[in-house]
C-alpha cells in the first residue's frame, strides 16, 4: 500500500491546518486505497486565534498536539519522520502552514521556514518522490526550495476569479524566490511533471466545501499517480 505523508500544522484555519482541506485530503487518500501517515512539528504554535472573532488568545498550544485532533491521535513527531518512510508528501493549507511550518503570513517571502520541514521537502525532491500542496501549502515549498537549483512550478489560485486573499502578491512572492506560477481555478490543478509537484488553490479562492472536496481529490489522485 502506498504511504502518503500528510504534514499538518495545527487545527484550525487561522492558526493551524485548514480542517476541511486536511480532512478531505485524508478522505481522498483512503478512497485511493493508500495509507495516510500524519505528522507535525512538536513545538508551540506561533499564536492561538479565537476562531469566533479572530482575536489572539493569551495561551500556548502545541502544533503536534493540536494536529492530533485532525489525525484522531494517529500522528507522529515530524522530527522522527524521513522521506524514506513515505512514498509521497501532502501539505494541506490554512494559516498554520504559513505561521508554523514557515512564516509567510508574518513576513512574506522573507519569512523563515522550520528546519525539519525544509529537510523533509528537499529530501523528497532528491529522492524523486511526489509532493502535493494546497492553499497556502505551496508557500512552504517555495521557502524550502529557496536558494536551490530547482526550476519548479506552483499555483495558489488565479487573479481572474474572486478570492479573499492577495493572489497576485503571494504569486509574486513565490516568483521572487525562483518559482514559476500558474493561474488555476478550483476546478484545476498545477502539475510540475519534472519535479513531481502537484498544487491546488482550495480556499485561496472563494469556494464551497464541495469545491474543496473536488480540488483536494484532484491533487491527491494526481499525487498518487506520480508515485
Amino acid at each position: 500500500m502506498k504511504r502518503i505523508g500528510v504534514l499538518l500544522a495545527g487545527s484550525g484555519v487561522f492558526d493551524g491546518s485548514e480542517i476541511h482541506e486536511a480532512t478531505l485530503s485524508l478522505l481522498a487518500i483512503d478512497e485511493a486505497d493508500a495509507e495516510a501517515v500524519c505528522f507535525a512539528p512538536n513545538k508551540d504554535q506561533y499564536h492561538v486565534i479565537n476562531h469566533l472573532n479572530g482575536d489572539e488568545l493569551n495561551e500556548k498550544r502545541n502544533v503536534l498536539t493540536e494536529s492530533a485532533r485532525i489525525a484522531r491521535g494517529d500522528i507522529s513527531d515530524l522530527a522522527d519522520m524521513s522521506a524514506s518512510q513515505i512514498d509521497a508528501l501532502l501539505i494541506p493549507g490554512g494559516f498554520g502552514a504559513a505561521k508554523n511550518l514557515n512564516q509567510w503570513a508574518l513576513s512574506g517571502p522573507d519569512g523563515s521556514i522550520d528546519s525539519n520541514v525544509k529537510v523533509l521537502i528537499t529530501d523528497m525532491v532528491k529522492q524523486g518522490k511526489p509532493i502535493g500542496a494546497v492553499c497556502m501549502g505551496p508557500t512552504v515549498l517555495a521557502k524550502a526550495f529557496e536558494g536551490q537549483d530547482i526550476d519548479y512550478t506552483l499555483t495558489v489560485g488565479t487573479t481572474e476569479e474572486s478570492s479573499p486573499y492577495d493572489i497576485k502578491g503571494i504569486s509574486e512572492g513565490i516568483e521572487s524566490l525562483g518559482g514559476q506560477i500558474e493561474m488555476k481555478t478550483n476546478s484545476q490543478i498545477s502539475t510540475d511533471l519534472k519535479n513531481k509537484i502537484v498544487t491546488g488553490p482550495c480556499y485561496m479562492m472563494d469556494a464551497s466545501i464541495s469545491d474543496i472536496r473536488k480540488n483536494t481529490k484532484m491533487v491527491v489522485d494526481k499525487l498518487i499517480d506520480l508515485i
